[in-house]
């Protein structure tokens, strides 16, 4: 746009990504591929709609260069072609400047209205301003959709015209869509004089022109006809109205016969392909795809976000929406269209026709957390059950103590959490216990195994707080277990490496008269696992004095779980946790710390663990975008990846043990320097460094150094004699850290709510 005064910053501000984001030159496999049920055969294509438009803004330098970064090198590049006053072309998501720019501000201009296909429309449209306007004025582009981070709005990146979008990003495959033929009609601007002379600059080749209107692909076709571009019509919403033949998208969608007359191919939602009903769960596929094969139809879906939620039955995983449409047995589509081509590049080249019993690639073990607790209740028969079909090696039991001393596996102590006990009887039996929680909660042992068994499951929805809930159909399903049930299922499933005995508070459940230690002992031994070998039993506790009590007790694995963000842990510290425990379970942040959801570095932990001979278990993964920093582009896959190939951790304790037994099993694991771009682990605190000063969050404080006192403890007490049968005082002592120093019981729960009100305040 004129001298284009912006695009110099931005190079350079790329030239930094393309150094830092980690990401190496995009290449696409050289693997071999089944057949693909795709029109060609061929492998389905990436069209990054604006480019990389999930992170930066649609249209934008960054966008596109992010999108060339870590795409295949045949990726296509997307561009929604708006006019100017003067009649330029410009790489713009909508026709009207307002939203994903800061046009508003920088005039002082009434918003107009227009009539936009028959609907009265207001805003400031590109038509009332010409390329020069644009340029000189410093009208930059931003992020417009305000559940993704702004924090690069600051990067000035100005409005390209379609021309130096290909001549500065130079992609394989350019993409124009043509929305509002019709409209810029109605004010005397062409796209079709528009495309003619882009086509006499031998500089730019279009490789697909897309549009919503049959009239306009019509009245183009000549044009293109002895050419190399395929034209392409767009469906919108089933009930919108096509204004040149007045019929519904849905009706047209009947006669693709009549589509071919005019284009080579058709963009569709995604739900015109696979529907979901009310609930956002997966109905059968429609024929669509097929039909517009038999008719020579390329089919391209769109509408593919990581951050917006979809069918329930994909668990959150991006990865696995798209296999859905690309490797489902029936058919193919012969491209997405994705807000984030990351994703879908990886599932084409790395996911697609694994099968079954796809090879392990690397050696993570996998844990689960409460079961497949993502998909159902946890610690349910149900979250179990999935949890061993999903390919998890290690199978968990939080242990919990009832009052008639039954071990069972729950998930809290508190069964508010994971139970109906608050809408059952025995919610009158709240009680504050401040040695276990703050506020009040109805514990396990105040209820006996038979009144437990009478309550409801809850599945857990962890960010409920941005409406992201967990298989609300199955939210009340499947039923508690014993100890001891658990460890039949476990041991009747062959394809588990082991199990993990979880223990909590058992200090405290000591004084009680509980003596859950001594529980799990005997459960074990009652089901043969302090004789078999043929899986491992691991025992993990924050506790020390839990682990010591388990040490030289068979040939269990001892499990240390640091309950903080650390910064890194004194060497005397690690010699001391080598004297209970073979391995240690840290959270994410003590790996990569974050900054209001920013990756802003990382640490030495698991180098320093693990050169003590101590494994490193990482918790908790959540397929949930929320739950994951920027870094990782709302990508659960790519924030295993990170951790592993990144890192270097030996496993991941996870809600949804499918996507990271998919992530070990990809082919394009173990590739060396061939390792594709979507592929590699991203670089701690590399977008970090892209956010400019005025949009940079604070610094925050780094997270303390794990000490001895942290972790050297007194024995375990004894168990009381009798357990009290009175109420608990709201007013007990203060409660003690493992050393018998006073603790804030919250300090678990505070930084997890800092974090997540960080991610809020950049929604």
């Amino acid at each position: 746009m004129g001298s284009f005064r912006g695009i110099s910053v931005a190079f350079f501000v790329v030239q930094a990504l393309l150094a830092s984001v980690v990401l190496v030159s995009a290449q696409g496999s050289t693997t071999a591929r089944p057949l693909w049920q795709t029109l060609s055969g061929d492998s389905p294509f990436v069209v990054a709609r604006g480019g990389f438009s999930g992170i930066f803004a649609d249209s934008s330098f960054g966008a596109y260069s992010l999108a060339l970064l870590t795409g295949p090198s045949d990726v296509i590049l997307w561009c929604d072609v708006q006019l100017t006053k003067d009649g330029a072309g410009i790489c713009f998501p909508d026709l009207k400047l307002d939203n994903n720019s800061n046009i508003a501000s920088v005039f002082n201009d009434k918003p107009t209205t227009y009539l936009v296909n028959g609907v009265s429309t207001q805003g400031l449209f590109s038509i009332d301003y010409t390329l020069k306007d644009l340029g000189k004025n410093n009208v930059f582009l931003s992020q417009g959709v305000y559940s993704r981070t702004n924090k690069f709005d600051g990067q000035n990146y100005p409005i390209m015209t379609v021309q130096d979008t290909y001549t500065q990003l130079k992609p394989l495959g350019f993409w124009l869509n043509i929305q509002h033929d019709a409209f810029y009609a109605q004010h005397n601007l062409s796209m079709r004089s528009f495309l003619l002379s882009l086509t006499r600059n031998a500089a730019v080749t279009i490789d697909y022109i897309s549009s919503p209107e049959v009239a306009f692909l019509q009245n183009i076709a000549p044009i293109f006809r002895r050419s190399a571009t395929k034209l392409v019509f767009r469906f919108l919403g089933q009930e919108d109205v096509e204004p040149s033949t007045n019929q519904t998208y849905v009706s047209l969608s009947k006669n693709l016969t009549f589509i071919k007359t005019f284009a080579s191919g058709i963009i569709v939602p995604k739900s015109y392909i696979w529907p979901v009903d009310g609930s956002l769960y997966l109905q059968p596929s429609t024929s669509i795809v097929l039909d517009a094969h038999k008719e020579g139809l390329e089919v391209f879906a769109s509408e593919f976000y990581n951050d917006v939620p979809f069918s329930f039955n994909y668990s959150y995983d991006p990865v696995a929406e798209y296999l859905q449409f690309v490797d489902n047995g029936k058919f193919s589509v012969d491209g997405v269209i994705s807000d984030f081509p990351i994703t879908p590049s990886a599932a084409i080249d790395c996911f697609a026709h694994l099968g079954n019993n796809a090879s392990k690639q690397v050696d993570l073990l996998v844990i689960s957390n409460n079961g497949a607790s993502g998909d159902y209740p946890g610690c349910t028969d149900m979250a179990y059950e999935k949890a061993i079909e999903d390919g998890v090696d290690v199978l968990d039991c939080p242990v919990q103590i009832t009052k008639d001393g039954t071990p069972i596996c729950l998930g809290a102590i508190n069964l508010i959490d994971g139970t109906t006990v608050i809408r059952s009887g025995f919610s009158n039996l709240t009680t504050t216990i401040p040695e276990l929680m703050q506020g009040s909660g109805i514990f396990t042992f105040n209820l006996s195994w038979s009144d437990i068994q009478t309550l409801e499951p809850v599945i857990s929805s962890p960010q409920s707080q941005y409406k992201l809930f967990r298989n609300p159909k199955f939210k009340n399903a499947g039923k508690f277990l014993t100890l001891s049930d658990f460890l039949s299922m476990a041991k009747n499933a062959s394809s588990l490496h082991g199990v993990l005995i979880s223990i909590e508070n058992a200090p405290y459940l000591a004084e009680q008269g509980f003596g859950v230690t001594d529980a799990v002992l005997n459960a074990l031994s009652k089901a043969g696992y302090d004789k078999q070998t043929a899986q491992k039993v691991m025992i993990q506790s924050s506790n020390s004095s839990v682990l010591m009590k388990f040490k030289g007790k068979a040939n269990y694995q001892l499990v240390y779980k640091v309950d903080e963000d650390i910064g890194g842990a004194q060497s005397s510290t690690i010699e001391d946790i080598r004297r209970f425990a073979s391995a240690v379970v840290i959270s994410k942040d003590s790996v990569f710390p974050e900054n209001s959801a920013f990756l802003a570095g990382t640490t030495d932990v698991v180098q320093r663990l693990q050169a003590a001979n101590l494994s490193v278990f990482v918790q908790t993964f959540s397929n949930e975008f929320t739950a994951q920093a920027w870094d990782f582009f709302s990508d659960a896959t790519i924030e295993i990846n990170s951790f592993y190939a990144g890192a270097g951790i030996n496993g991941v304790i996870t809600d949804f043990p499918k996507t990271s037994d998919r992530y070990r099993r990809n082919r394009c694991l173990n590739r060396g320097n061939k390792t594709p771009g979507y592929m590699t682990p991203v670089q701690p605190g590399s977008l970090l460094q892209l956010v400019t000063t005025e949009y940079l969050p604070p610094a925050e404080a780094p997270n303390p150094y794990l000490t001895e006192a942290d972790v050297v403890e007194p024995p375990l007490p004894p168990v009381a004699a009798k357990t009290p049968t009175s109420t608990p005082s709201g007013t007990a002592s203060a409660p003690r850290s493992p050393n018998g120093q006073p603790k804030v019981a919250a300090s678990v729960i505070a930084p997890l709510m800092a974090l997540l009100l960080a991610i809020y305040l950049l929604f």
